[in-house]
């Protein structure tokens, strides 16, 4: 049958169901409704065979920058799902929140084929562009699909099979989309059964390994019904912190335990009055523990937290009180947690403001230097509103050319301009319907839109160029900038109208090295890395503190790079100053050897003993590495437990083993 003609039926199927005089596809509901919206809300052609909008490399790379941490946790079992698949010609998508394609897995003889039926890096898949598709109907219902060649709405796709399945965050809202397609398959349904199966499946990976990634300063949970499961394959997870309060439960575990989804204390989830949790933390052993919800029983093991900064967690210990309130419970489990839990009482504070006016229709204006972290906080801010679900559309005004910027926004009427996509297209603030827009640099943006972008914010309306009527959006609106907007609106550089329109609430974030929190931030962004380099990783001690001194003119963005820098090129289990790039270690402030004295930790305790022990007497190196061998065994090669029963500093221990290239089981 030839194309156009292919198309023009399919288009006719579609408006007839839609209509209700021809039948629903494939007998699902969720289909029809997405059928409905698609051909009634965002009025799309379903006879269009144009493909999927495709980012651009530089608006690609600007969120991939922003989702890293996503694509880390996924990568692997990205490549595993399609070492599965591949012999059956299937490529393997991974989608943002947003279903923008931000990794993929293709065979290389095949991409082209792929690429032209828009299945690609950077291609967009939500419902209002590309109308019904696997994709676009797990960002809408939240729910696993197959949407089976002629279930698209467009002909451009009917094609294709897509199997997607959602990706949720600790929290609870949606992060990604794992999605397996084909452009060729059985007419039968029934035959993408399997491949459906594989890619939920998949998605509880991705979904799992990016809880432990996220959390892995805090105390996790792993657990199963079954003993011999616990270890290989766990599936509940609840992450807790050093006062046993729960922080996240990953979805089987909320699925399983009542009451999960609200703020509660680890002892309130089981009665472990048999066995002592910090125990089971610090020797790694699998223990069973009762629910109070039903009785019954589930094994599990603690592991301790990563990395250094955890406080008593490091040392083995974990005290389970109840000293936080519900409220502050509540807090620390939204997602602007970690910053109501700053030691600096400005990020504290800025946290508590932003808690109240999230979603309150009240514009808000992030100031603060460059790389100080304002879009983190402004995600944080959506995160926390109750549209935490619906698009974060952000856009640098600063990084667009001036000649592209008011199409980027307000999108465009086909045939606006020469060299305008066919059908036009809908602007960064028409895809923020719903959610939240962030404007990053706005005091870059040039005066002519200044006027433009104040229309939208008074009428809540935005009209693209060509359009004849404007398009009605319901967004929040977040700014940021560097600039002192303030004086620019009274040097005329910046309308006075839209910069008292865009300060509802004002929020300044301090620079890190004002912080006081900077241990702190240093610590957790050193262990972040050090997991993603998949190796043992220890920050010297010295260094920390000459790091905490540091001015640092790139803020947290300079700080997490050079850490990144220094995690790749060690060659040793401890990252010192050599490790830096060379620039920053010739600008780091000497040692203050009197504070380095005063921050040294105590000496180290016995696991049976309140006095400290004896430091290793000079030995032999033979005797020295028989020694040092013989107390890793005992602690199963566990350094912190190891170094606390030699009376040595992890970091001493980590030289020792290094020079007398001592190496464990797991790695020989």
């Amino acid at each position: 049958m030839p194309y156009a003609l292919a198309s023009t039926r399919h288009a006719e199927r579609v408006r007839g169901a839609v209509e209700g005089r021809l039948p629903a596809p494939s007998d699902s509901p969720r289909l029809v409704s997405s059928w409905q919206r698609s051909f009634e809300r965002y009025q799309l052609d379903p006879g269009s065979v144009i493909g999927p909008r495709v980012l651009s490399a530089a608006e690609l790379r600007e969120i991939r920058d922003r989702e890293e941490s996503f694509l880390r946790a996924s990568g692997q079992c990205l490549s595993r799902l399609h070492d599965m698949v591949r012999e059956a010609d299937y490529c393997v998508m991974l989608t943002d929140g947003h279903g923008v394609t931000i990794d993929y897995r293709i065979d290389r003889e095949r991409r082209n084929d792929f690429k032209h039926a828009g299945l690609y890096i950077g291609s967009c898949w939500s419902e209002s562009e590309e109308g019904t598709c696997g994709i676009a109907n797990v960002l809408t219902d939240l729910a696993p699909i197959t949407v089976h060649k002629t279930d698209h709405f467009r002909a451009a796709f009917t094609s294709l099979t897509c199997s997607a399945a959602p990706i949720f965050a600790p929290g609870g809202e949606l992060i990604g989309v794992l999605d397996a397609s084909a452009v060729q398959s059985p007419d039968n349904r029934e035959s993408q059964r399997i491949v459906n199966q594989l890619v939920r499946q998949s998605a509880t990976l991705i979904e799992d390994g990016y809880f432990l990634h996220r959390l892995a300063s805090c105390w996790i949970l792993f657990g199963h019904q079954n003993r011999n499961y616990v270890e290989a394959q766990p599936e509940l997870l609840i992450a807790f912190d050093e006062n046993g309060n729960v922080i996240a439960a990953n979805r089987r575990a909320r699925e399983c335990i009542a009451g999960l989804e609200g703020p509660r204390h680890i002892d309130e989830i089981f009665d472990s009055s048999h066995v002592q949790l910090r125990d089971i933390g610090r020797i790694e052993a699998i223990a069973a523990l009762r629910l109070r919800s039903n009785g019954s029983m589930l094994y599990a093991r603690i592991r301790a937290p990563l990395g250094r900064g955890a406080g008593t967690a490091a040392h083995g210990a974990m005290p389970l009180r109840r000293e936080n309130s519900a409220a502050e419970r509540e807090y620390d489990r939204s997602a602007l947690g970690p910053f109501l839990r700053s030691a600096d009482a400005r990020v504290a504070e800025n946290a508590r403001i932003a808690q109240r006016v999230a979603g309150k229709r009240l514009p808000i204006l992030l100031l603060g230097e460059t790389g100080a972290g304002k879009e983190v906080f402004a995600r944080a801010i959506h995160d926390a509103s109750a549209r935490r679900n619906r698009p974060f559309i952000a856009v640098n005004c600063g990084a667009l050319p001036e000649s592209l910027i008011e199409s980027e926004l307000f999108g465009y009427a086909p045939g606006a301009f020469t060299g305008a996509r066919r059908h036009g297209a809908r602007g960064k603030i028409a895809m923020a319907d719903g959610g939240t827009l962030f404007l990053d640099e706005i005091g870059d943006m040039p005066l002519a839109l200044q006027t433009r972008l104040l229309r939208v914010l008074a009428e809540g309306e935005v009209l693209p160029l060509g359009n004849e009527a404007p398009v009605r959006v319901d967004i929040d609106v977040i700014c940021a900038t560097h600039r002192d907007l303030a004086l620019m609106a009274s040097a005329g550089a910046f309308r006075e109208d839209l910069y008292y329109r865009l300060s509802g609430a004002v929020l300044s974030l301090p620079p890190l090295r004002e912080r006081r929190d900077i241990a702190t931030l240093i610590d957790t962004v050193f262990a972040e890395e050090a997991q993603a380099a998949a190796r043992p990783l220890a920050l010297d001690a010295t260094l920390a503190a000459r790091l905490a001194a540091f001015a640092w003119p790139g803020n947290l963005r300079q700080l997490r790079n050079a850490m990144r820098y220094a995690c790749a090129v060690c060659d040793t289990v401890l990252v010192e100053a050599r490790h830096l790039s060379a620039d920053l270690a010739a600008r780091l402030p000497m040692p203050d050897a009197h504070a380095c004295a005063a921050s040294a930790p105590p000496p180290a305790m016995s696991a049976a003993h309140s006095t400290p022990l004896m430091p290793l007497a000079p030995l032999t190196p033979a005797a020295e590495r028989e020694r040092i061998v013989a107390a890793l065994t005992a602690h199963r090669w566990r350094p912190n437990a190891a170094a606390q029963a030699l009376g040595i500093s992890r970091a001493t221990l980590y030289r020792r083993i290094a020079k007398l290239g001592i190496v464990g089981p797991h790695r020989a």
